[in-house]
Parts: C-alpha cells; sequence; structure tokens
C-alpha cells in the first residue's frame, strides 16, 4: 500500500477558511481507484496479493479486512481471466499412465507470495500435504472438484514408536487430526482460505470432472526455510489405539490419523507456460 502523504500549509490555503484540503494522498487514492478499474482481473489479483502479503510472513495471517479484499477478488475471477477453458489437453483423460498427470501453470512468484493453477483431468489427484506457516487461498475456477481436509489437535499425544518391528496394528509417527472439510465443490464457488493452524491446513483434491483451481500461497513453500511440503497418508481413527487418546463414539468419524510420508511415487506434475493476460510486475 502507498504512504499516505500531506502538504505543508501555506498562506491561501483552503484549510485557513475551515474549507476542506485536497491532499496528495487523496489525489493518490482516486489515480488509484482509475488504474484499478482499467487492470486485468489477473493483473489486479497480483497487485492485491503484492498490498495484501506486504507485511506478512511465515505465520504471519493477514488482518481480516485484507483477507475480505483478496477473497474479494479471487470470488470474482472467471476461467477466461487466466486464459483457460475445459477443452485445453491439460483437463484431458490420458490411457498412458494409471493415475492422471496434473499440469501447473506458474503464474508468478516471490518471497512473499505466489500465484499459480493446478489443472486437473477427471480423477486426477492431489494428495494429502501440508502448508507450514501459510495462509493459502484457493479459488475453483471451473469442475467439480472433492475436497478433505484435517487440522492438526492440539496437545493430542503421538506415537512416536522407533522400534524396528513397530505393531503392525499402529504405524510409527502417527498424529490425531480433525477432518475440517470433506465434501465436493462445484463452480462457481466461494474461494476457499486455510490458515497455519486452521481452515484445513493438510488437504487433498480429488478431480470429480476436469476442473482447474487457482491458488495463492502467503508465503509460499521454501526449503531453505524450511517451508517444505509434507505428504500424509490418512487412517480412519478407529483404525488404531494410542495410549492417552480417546473420542466419543458418535464423533470418530471426524477424527483421523496421520502419518508422514515420502512424495508419492505416482504423483505427477507436469509444468506448463501460462498463456492467460500478461501480469506486469512492479
Amino acid at each position: 500500500m502507498g504512504i499516505e502523504t500531506t502538504t505543508p500549509n501555506r498562506k491561501g490555503n483552503k484549510e485557513i477558511y475551515g474549507l476542506p484540503v485536497e491532499t496528495n494522498s487523496h489525489n493518490k487514492t482516486r489515480k488509484c481507484r482509475r488504474r484499478h478499474r482499467k487492470m486485468s482481473p489477473v493483473q489486479r489479483l497480483y497487485q492485491t496479493c503484492k498490498d495484501v502479503f506486504s507485511f506478512c510472513g511465515a505465520g504471519i495471517v493477514p488482518s481480516p479486512e485484507d483477507i475480505q479484499r483478496l477473497r474479494s477478488v479471487l470470488d470474482a475471477m472467471k476461467p477466461a481471466d487466466v486464459g483457460l477453458t475445459p477443452e485445453l489437453p491439460y483437463f484431458r483423460m490420458t490411457v498412458a499412465r494409471r493415475t492422471p498427470a496434473i499440469t501447473y501453470l506458474h503464474l508468478h512468484e516471490c518471497e512473499k507470495f505466489s500465484m499459480g493453477i493446478f489443472c486437473l483431468p477427471p480423477s486426477g489427484v492431489l494428495p494429502l500435504h501440508n502448508h507450514p506457516g501459510m495462509t493459502v487461498f484457493s479459488k475453483l475456477l471451473f469442475g467439480t472438484m472433492h475436497i478433505k481436509s484435517y487440522d492438526w489437535v492440539a496437545d493430542a499425544p503421538e506415537d512416536k514408536s522407533t522400534s524396528a518391528n513397530p505393531s503392525p496394528a499402529t504405524p510409527p509417527g502417527v498424529r490425531l487430526a480433525k477432518v475440517k472439510v470433506d465434501a465436493d465443490f462445484t463452480a462457481p464457488c466461494n474461494t476457499s482460505i486455510l490458515y497455519p493452524a486452521d481452515g484445513g491446513n493438510m488437504h487433498c483434491f480429488t478431480a470429480v470432472t476436469a476442473c482447474a483451481v487457482l491458488d495463492v500461497l502467503g508465503p509460499p513453500y521454501s526449503d531453505p526455510d524450511g517451508r517444505h511440503c509434507q505428504y500424509y497418508l490418512d487412517f480412519p481413527f478407529s483404525h488404531f489405539s494410542v495410549d492417552g487418546v480417546s473420542v466419543a463414539e458418535e464423533e470418530k468419524e471426524g477424527y483421523a490419523w496421520l502419518q508422514e510420508i515420502e512424495k508419492p511415487d505416482d504423483l505427477a506434475v507436469d509444468g506448463a507456460k501460462y498463456r492467460g493476460p500478461k501480469i506486469v510486475e512492479n
């Protein structure tokens, strides 16, 4: 956001007569609004992200006002705004692979935020993964997608077994999580938002039909900064028993055990050039 400026008073200034003064900041605000109206939707998204995440970092969530501001911009986004149609080859079924490949279109990345689009053919899956210290906005541009997401249960004991032959009933390192979302979403729908410790920070996307998801991450993944993408397997709560953990019978379906795993071998995400309206970085 711009820094508000003021001008010194001079003799003859309207302020002497008690009249409102038209300051440079007011002029800048009007000019900014005019420029905003002329922006393409994707340029407006870039500019809004730049403003919203300017003073944020890992674990730092934008203000509620900024969250709503960015959400409103994303809610208005349409496939044509980023040059997409369901007829593009990214969204076609292929027989060469058992698991459909996903295409990622890179729009922008800096140390504060990233913008990109995941293109999923029918049955494409982004497996369960986390977003450490991030605030993430996901806008379904078209299609139907099943989303399942979790948040860690605070203060829940973790099975830290590291023995060579752990119990076959309980995998080592499992941790309790609570189901946040488990539902189908069909575009057009509201932008979903997850936070560092809430909102379904760990989620899995499954394409019911061909679909495209516009993702904004603040901040983006960064291995040097310890924000690497971690994958998980989820197990129903009733599958295992961990000392000190109990859940009422009628609530068990709302919980699961998550176990960290390596990146799945069958996950294929291919990069492709973004060919939508140009983003002017400034």
